[in-house]
């Protein structure tokens, strides 16, 4: 099947299906007389009446509200069909008038009884005004190519000849069915593009029609000349046509079967595929995969049809084990990231993978390209004890917690959950007023903000709560708030015990003495002491650590700087998730590994696999980010690996640039983990500056941003040295998360 180039155009004006004049009534009182008609049906329906005394009723509506009939009976038509053409108030008379219009011909063209039909009066009611002089609407097939379903304005010999479009051609037809968007042809076809028209420089307009999120076909506007599209036209000819997606769903064959697996994977946004199991021996196909599938594995939609170790080399370990334990508990199975190996084979991350049963032997793979940041703030709030999410959404006065926020509350799974703002009767009264100040600055000067209160539990006896709160906000409006709960029961009454330690400590000089050494130790952890400069060959190095804020006291972030046997000399830096004593003995065990597996010998990359599994066995199942760097003075050359880190900075010549790299998985993610190197040649006057998210993190911002700032940061310190550059920076830090940070530079002699 392939579409013949058009014949002649016809003579200018409407030539209607025959290539003659149209005759009968005016332009569009057909179109009202039909709409009245049907609207009348509908009242004799829903009321009982006979169609006299239902049109008789329809007029004395009409003149009690105040409009037309006509009007009355789009209204009435519309809401039978559940369309609204319009979805913001016109702002003149004028617009008035022009939405009046089009929402009459979509109620119109809602009631007719086919495609070709409603091609004739979506022309006549609402595309003539706009210019237009013909409408062609094809249907997709199952083939993939496009079937003329109806047209007007045409001739019946160029309806002959475009009967059908093949798939993928042309270009303007591809882009509009693949993207979702229409396409605006101002000033004719472009290169490649053969469209039906009266000229190659008349303009169109291409216009996907879609129903239920998947493709149903394509609509083709056709004007007699060029033409300026006005923001009037881009915003009426979408929502216009739009009515003829449902027509050509109609129209199709009511024989038609059920849309299997592989249709339902094909109306998705977001990537999917079917894999199959072998029976006998258990081996797993890619069976089929959906177009941001294909897109997103560079064209491994050839790949259908052979086994999952040929299709995705360097993934099928993983696809075939979730695969596996998804039909043997029946449950879906998940994984947060599974990292591209080789950029050239899997260009796209594959992030938030789910894996799903879908009969004895298929199952449906689902992922993202982008992170989800509800889902990403899911799996961060999960790797924090006693953390749940809230949201209320002011506008549909709804709230809905997770399962874990019902079990800080102690309410069961089916209880209503509580809003925000309606918390108060269960607040401490003591605590109303830190609650209140947490809701005014929510509510009233919409800015995030945090508090600990006690609730009083339904189930009896005060939980010590700290509320971090978001408020969302759609232009001047606040329509909802986000946070979350996190329960700080038990660190507060540890606080309180050890408090209540110290103060007696403070009585007694002796274990005064002992509480000071004991600080001291910790300080010395969590800040190692610099070497001096002659132990480092050619390089000077400065290190600071900034704590968190007070509530914290002391978080997971770390580094180091350490000449090794050989010559060489280990940088490092590192960021353990989270806060307070379990990070901090989590981030000094790290440490004091890498010290110790530093003195192998081994490149960086072996390195930081071998301190991946020593993540593994920590007590506590910590994960952390870290960089580790061995500087060669012999060639100055800088070898490194990194997992999941901020990317080092290059100070070179005055000017400051973040030396990139694919990000390796973090530590204690998964067993087994590899780790790549990158190798940089450094240069005398070379600055190098390693650092954690406390330095460039921001809570209204995203990371770019923060990045960007401490590179123009760099640049302004350039001529000063690397301990007046560290201070300078958690001087203007641009971070405002209250999180921890460690600096640490090198500067090559």
């Amino acid at each position: 099947m392939s579409a013949a180039a058009p014949g002649p155009p016809g003579p200018e004006g409407d030539r209607g299906d025959s290539g003659t004049p149209p005759s009968g009534p005016p332009p569009g009182e057909l179109p009202r007389q039909h709409l009245t008609d049907v609207a009348t049906g509908v009242l004799a329906a829903q009321l009982g009446l006979p169609p006299v005394e239902a049109a008789e009723h329809l007029n004395r509506l009409a003149a009690a509200a105040g409009s037309s009939p006509e009007d009355l009976a789009a209204d009435i038509v519309n809401s039978v069909a559940g369309y609204i053409a319009v979805s913001a108030p016109p702002r003149t008379a004028a617009h008035r008038e022009e939405a009046r219009t089009l929402r009459q011909v979509a109620a119109v063209v809602e009631t007719e009884d086919s495609a070709a039909r409603g091609a004739r009066t979506l022309l006549d009611g609402g595309l003539r005004p706009l210019g237009a002089q013909a409408l062609w609407l094809w249907r997709l097939t199952s083939t993939g190519c496009l079937e003329l379903a109806g047209h007007a304005g045409v001739s019946a010999l160029e309806a002959d000849q475009w009967r059908w479009i093949p798939p993928a051609t042309p270009p303007s037809v591809r882009a509009a069915l693949s993207g979702g968007e229409s396409v605006w042809l101002p000033t004719g076809t472009r290169d490649g593009d053969t469209l039906p028209g009266p000229s190659p420089r008349a303009a169109r307009a291409v216009i996907p029609l879609r129903l239920r999120g998947q493709n149903t076909g394509l609509a083709l506007v056709v004007w007699p000349r060029e033409t300026d599209f006005d923001a009037r036209v881009r915003a009426a000819l979408p929502r216009l046509v739009e009515v003829a997606g449902r027509l050509l769903a109609a129209d199709a064959d009511p024989a038609a079967p059920v849309p299997a697996l592989d249709d339902l994977l094909d109306s998705l946004v977001h990537p999917g595929m079917t894999l199959r199991r072998d029976d006998a021996t258990g081996a797993l196909t890619v069976e089929h995969l959906n177009r941001p599938a294909a897109e997103a594995l560079s064209g491994a939609d050839r790949a259908a049809g052979e086994s999952v170790e040929a299709a995705l080399p360097l993934l099928h370990r993983d696809l075939t084990a979730m695969a596996r334990r998804a039909w043997h508990v029946s449950v879906p199975q998940r994984a947060a990231r599974l990292p591209a190996e080789h950029a050239r084979d899997v260009p796209d991350t594959m992030l938030d993978v789910r894996v799903l049963p879908a009969g004895r032997e298929r199952a449906v793979v689902l992922w993202h390209t982008e992170s989800d940041p509800r889902t990403a703030l899911r799996r961060a709030v999960a790797r924090l004890q006693g953390m749940a999410l809230f949201q209320d959404d002011l506008m549909s006065a709804t709230t809905a917690w997770t399962e874990e926020t019902y079990a800080i509350f102690g309410m069961a799974r089916d209880a209503a959950p509580v809003p925000l703002a309606e918390l108060g009767p269960l607040v401490h009264a003591d605590d109303a007023g830190a609650f209140g100040e947490l809701l005014g600055d929510v509510v009233d000067r919409r800015k995030g903000a945090s508090a600990v209160v006690r609730l009083i539990r339904r189930d009896g006896g005060p939980r010590h709560v700290r509320i971090a709160a978001e408020p969302l906000i759609s232009g001047p409006a606040l329509t909802g708030i986000t946070g979350v709960y996190q329960d700080v029961s038990a660190e507060y009454h540890a606080e309180v015990a050890l408090n209540a330690t110290f103060d007696q400590l403070t009585a007694i000089r002796a274990q005064a003495v002992l509480r000071h050494r004991l600080v001291l130790r910790l300080q010395q952890a969590i800040v190692p002491q610099m070497p001096s400069a002659g132990s480092l060959h050619g390089l000077s190095a400065a290190a600071r650590y900034r704590p968190a804020a007070a509530e914290y006291r002391v978080g997971g972030d770390w580094f180091d700087v350490l000449p090794l046997p050989g010559g060489r000399v280990l940088v490092a830096a590192g960021d353990v998730a989270g806060h307070g004593m379990d990070a901090a003995t989590g981030m000094v065990a790290l440490r004091n590994a890498l010290r110790g597996l530093a003195f192998t010998g081994h490149d960086p990359a072996r390195l930081m696999g071998w301190l991946n599994e020593v993540t593994l066995h920590v007590p506590g199942e910590p994960t952390a980010t870290a960089l580790c760097a061995l500087y060669d003075p012999a060639g100055q050359v800088l070898r490194w690996a990194n997992a999941g880190h901020l990317p080092p900075l290059l100070l070179r010549d005055g000017r400051a640039r973040l030396v990139e790299a694919p990000y390796d998985v973090l530590l204690g993610a998964a067993r087994g983990a590899a780790y790549r190197e990158r190798t940089l040649g450094l240069e005398p006057g070379d600055t190098l500056l390693l650092y954690t998210d406390g330095l460039v993190e921001r809570r209204t911002e995203g990371l770019d941003k923060g990045l960007e700032a401490l590179c123009r940061t760099v640049e302004t310190l350039r001529t000063t040295g690397v301990d007046a550059l560290v201070e300078g920076l958690l001087a203007r830090a641009t971070g405002d998360t209250d999180d921890d940070t460690s600096v640490v530079a090198i500067r090559v002699g």
